[in-house]
């Protein structure tokens, strides 16, 4: 229960920052190639790390990774990763800078392929058509078929750092499952729903 008298996961009251991030966000629905992207790359710079730590320096991201457009990053170079390894608003992780921009480069490879919208509509193809809640106390487990679907076929077309974990995470974040608990103000679930999530600092 947060000060304002409203019932949230749990994970959520800890900060403002997550208390906005959860009640504006989580959980809903991201489309777009370039968004599913920005979600994919925050999500294994968060690999290691509090969520808390991406949430505030988002915007220094955005700004850094151009948009996280995959034609702009896929043509970032050696100079972009110094630049990037000398900015202090993003984490300066050097194997994590060098796969998103690698990942750019395979995601602009399958959209010259196959259309723009195709990684939107590729990402959305692993939600579950039917999500059963799991029975109260049950917590949020951190793959799932789907996640291990997904990040198979992320790697097939050439991704890195796009693991089962961190891909239910990005799932969780962009909609394609509601994870909040039972009771949230957020739930769309009306009956049994699961009542955590993962223990660590956040989504």
């Amino acid at each position: 229960m947060g000060a304002d008298g409203l019932a949230r996961c749990a994970w959520s009251v800890a900060s403002a920052d997550y208390t906005t991030y959860h009640d504006d966000e989580w959980g809903r629905p991201v489309r777009g190639d370039a968004e599913v992207f920005e979600r994919i790359s925050l999500e294994a710079f968060q690999s290691g790390l509090s969520w808390l730590t991406i949430l505030r320096k988002r915007e220094a991201f955005r700004t850094a990774f151009a948009g996280f457009r995959p034609v702009d990053v896929a043509a970032f170079d050696e100079r972009d990763i110094d630049r990037l390894m000398g900015d202090p608003g993003i984490v300066r992780n050097r194997r994590k800078i060098v796969a998103t921009i690698g990942n750019a480069r395979a995601i602009l490879a399958f959209l010259d392929a196959a259309g723009p919208g195709a990684l939107d509509a590729m990402f959305w193809s692993f939600a579950p058509r039917v999500r059963t809640p799991l029975a109260a106390g049950t917590p949020v487990p951190a793959s799932t078929d789907e996640s291990r679907a997904l990040s198979d076929s992320l790697k097939r077309m050439g991704l890195t750092w796009v693991g089962p974990t961190t891909m239910y995470a990005a799932m969780q974040a962009c909609g394609l499952v509601d994870d909040h608990v039972a009771g949230c103000l957020r739930s769309t679930a009306s009956s049994a729903q699961i009542t955590e999530v993962p223990a660590g600092d956040g989504p």
